[in-house]
């Protein structure tokens, strides 16, 4: 394959387009563990936040306040945990992605299960008359 050159000119200017465009991005500029409230929080440059509930991460479900309080940016894309060898990007949390496909179904699994005491507030539920409609349903 042929190289492909580039004139200093075209590379200063396509330099100078993306620092352009960092600069208009929210980075992270923080990350901490509330402990308070058991969430990370991730704050960045536009005065925006994002909170997570900790243990509802992969690989911390049973990490202590000091080793949640451990965490630390990972450039400006991602989050890790020293001592618990767990990253995670960023973007992945917004879009509410807390662990492998596997760990997620697990966790899903948990609100479908079936116990005597769900079991008895259906039924409760249904003598009410179950659930009322959504406005606007026939």
């Amino acid at each position: 394959m042929d190289d492909i050159e580039f004139e200093d000119s075209q590379y200063d200017a396509a330099t100078r387009r993306g620092e352009s465009a960092r600069a208009l991005s929210p980075l992270p500029s923080l990350v901490r563990f509330d402990a308070r409230t058991g969430r990370l929080v991730v704050e960045f440059t536009n005065g925006a936040a994002l909170m997570v509930p900790a243990r509802s991460l992969q690989g911390l479900e049973e990490a202590t306040d000091a080793q949640l309080a451990e965490v630390e940016l990972a450039g400006e894309t991602g989050l890790h945990w020293p001592s618990r060898d767990v990253d995670f990007t960023i973007a992945g949390l917004m879009q509410g992605i807390f662990g492998t496909a596997q760990f997620m179904a697990a966790q899903r699994k948990g609100g479908q299960s079936r116990s005597a005491a769900k079991v008895a507030a259906s039924r409760a539920n249904g003598a009410k008359g179950g659930r009322p409609r959504k406005a606007g349903l026939s």
